[in-house]
């Protein structure tokens, strides 16, 4: 799912099932938005966007990654039905040269 402003593409989300029979109905959820269009809600509406579609696809489950300093992303993660599962210690490493922890966050869609 893309999103323009004019012609130019500010913001993308996609999930990403594996074809493997172990993870029959499983996601893995991955959104972007430029800098410029944060904080305006744009995250907030493609995450519900991209779960409608997911549950009208049959999926049963969505997880995600995010860093755990990013806590607008987490937020709104939260706010759209993710809950935290457990988290990784210095699993990414930032523009700022050091490691960062992240966390794992799911929904469950077919309850």
């Amino acid at each position: 799912m893309l999103a323009f402003h004019r012609d130019r593409v500010v913001g993308f989300a996609l999930v990403h099932c594996p074809q493997l029979s172990r993870l029959k109905g499983i996601g893995d959820f991955l959104i972007y938005v430029h800098r410029n269009y944060q904080k305006q809600g744009l995250g907030t509406f493609l995450t519900n966007a991209i779960l409608e579609e997911a549950k009208k696809e049959g999926l049963h489950r969505i997880w995600l990654e995010v860093v755990t300093d990013n806590l607008p992303a987490v937020r709104c993660y939260e706010k759209c039905g993710f809950v935290r599962e457990d988290a990784m210690r210095d699993a990414y490493f930032g523009d700022d040269g050091t490691y960062h922890d992240m966390l794992i966050m799911a929904r469950i869609l077919s309850r």
